[in-house]
């Protein structure tokens, strides 16, 4: 009879633990994932553009066009360069407004 409240007391002591954890890392992933959506809301409230997903991926193409405008100008391949700003400056024009 002993026996079986001493496991009784480990399985409850095993529950309250994993659950502790389970709350726990629920509650980090949460604050986490607010943390993510306040930043796009403010980003895309600031630049004035929808935060959606298809936004936010026109965002970081634009943006990468336009680092890859001003690396070919510093590697003096000015025709690439001029093509990328431009091509970066006219997809950013679409998401702001």
């Amino acid at each position: 009879m002993q026996a079986g409240n001493v496991f009784e007391w480990l399985g409850e002591a095993v529950g309250a633990a994993l659950r502790y954890l389970v709350e726990g890392l629920g509650g980090l992933f949460g604050s986490v994932a607010r943390a993510g959506a306040q930043f796009l809301d403010g980003l895309s409230r600031t630049l004035g553009m929808n935060p959606t997903l298809l936004g936010v991926l026109a965002l970081v193409l634009g943006l990468a066009l336009l680092v890859a405008g001003v690396r070919a100008l510093l590697r003096r391949s000015f025709v690439g360069g001029a093509i990328y700003l431009l091509l970066g400056l006219w997809v950013l024009s679409w998401l702001i407004r």
